[in-house]
């Protein structure tokens, strides 16, 4: 099989540095370029290697000229680790960090089955799993990771960023979402102490890699807090049980000169007047088929907020280049207009979209992404 490597794009001479771009796009402020991001299922790197890709998923974020840079992922747990509980000839049940038991795939990715959760009582939680979670810490081996990823940062000049999740993600991994949704109205201070000693816990953590040194550009927090209509509570419960907590992670963040995007699917558009007021700088991933659309959120939000994806991954599967072009171009244009899009799929580049189309899609992102 011949191989090939995605190959340097021919685009107009930049500006800024990266750093500066994503930086000015979260602003609102005047820029080069629109800024660029994107996530891929491990499948889709996994297709794209059998097409010829050589240098896997950073070898198509050098082709996009991504201008993002991870430095590091907390996410603090009572058990630290999954246990195998026994093999099956194509999944195997496991006990995740959270005490959750689930089935999950051997050799493909994708959502495993939720079997059960141990964290099933508010008694369970205080008596074993908040003592669990209070005793987190950041070990010697992710000071020393997150030290030398934020210098790689540094060296590219890109937009530097430490990754989390927020207190309604925490409170459906202990619980799973049966539970949660029904403590949301039976036991709300159940939840509201979840999220509070996640929440602290957390920005403990954070602090501890700050101490090494680091000063990322962002704090970038994620939680699936919606489904295809709505949010998966009501707005009212998510202001006095969630938001405060939300709010007290975008304070962190501005206390240390830092941005703060907030990753969540789902049908959002009851609770952005909140996320907005919570101090939130960016919204993503922004999935089309729960009903979010920049071309009608940027009239509406776009001089208090950013928006971050929404290109539709249904229409990258249809590979046809016409209609993935149209789709580029209105978002392009609804996000030049407010000087606050940042590209990126509306979730993640699925496996049904091969390296061939994907580089045409980059061709077009060249093509229309200038100011």
């Amino acid at each position: 099989m011949s191989t090939t490597t995605l190959q340097p794009s021919v685009s107009r001479k930049t500006t800024l540095t990266s750093r500066e771009r994503v930086i000015r796009a979260l602003e609102r402020r005047d820029h080069d370029r629109v800024p660029r991001h994107e996530s891929f299922w491990g499948d889709t790197i996994k297709r794209w290697e059998g097409e010829g890709l050589i240098g896997g998923e950073r070898t198509v974020r050098q082709e996009l000229e991504d201008d993002f840079h991870g430095v590091c992922w907390c996410w603090p747990s009572p058990y630290g680790k999954t246990e195998t509980i026994r093999e099956e000839e194509t999944c195997k049940i496991v006990r995740d960090p959270f005490g959750a038991t689930l089935r999950e795939w051997k050799n493909r990715t994708g959502t495993p089955e939720h079997l059960g959760f141990e964290c099933d009582t508010s008694e369970k939680w205080h008596t074993k799993f908040k003592p669990m979670l209070l005793d987190f810490g950041v070990t010697a081996g992710e000071k020393e990771h997150a030290r030398k990823q934020y210098r790689a940062g540094l060296e590219k000049k890109a937009f530097t960023f430490i990754c989390g999740v927020e207190p309604f993600e925490m409170t459906r991994k202990l619980m799973g979402d049966e539970i949660s949704m029904m403590a949301f109205v039976e036991e709300p201070e159940w939840l509201a102490d979840v999220s509070r000693v996640f929440t602290e816990v957390t920005l403990k953590s954070y602090d501890a890699l700050l101490d090494t040194g680091i000063q990322p550009d962002c704090l970038w927090i994620y939680g699936d807090m919606a489904y295809k209509v709505s949010t998966m509570c009501s707005p009212a419960q998510y202001r006095e049980i969630i938001w405060p907590y939300h709010k007290m992670q975008a304070d962190w963040a501005k206390a240390r000169g830092m941005k703060l995007i907030y990753h969540t699917d789902g049908n959002v558009n009851d609770v952005i007047d909140l996320y907005i007021a919570a101090g939130f700088d960016a919204l993503q991933p922004l999935e089309v088929k729960a009903g979010m659309d920049v071309r009608k959120l940027f009239p509406k939000y776009g001089d208090r907020l950013s928006f971050f994806g929404n290109i539709d991954v249904m229409i990258m599967i249809e590979e046809n280049l016409e209609k993935i072009e149209a789709e580029i171009v209105s978002k392009f244009a609804a996000g030049k207009a407010k000087n606050g899009y940042i590209y990126h799929s509306d979730h993640s580049v699925p496996p049904q979209v091969s390296l061939e189309f994907y580089r045409k899609i980059i061709g077009v992102v060249n093509q229309y992404g200038w100011y």
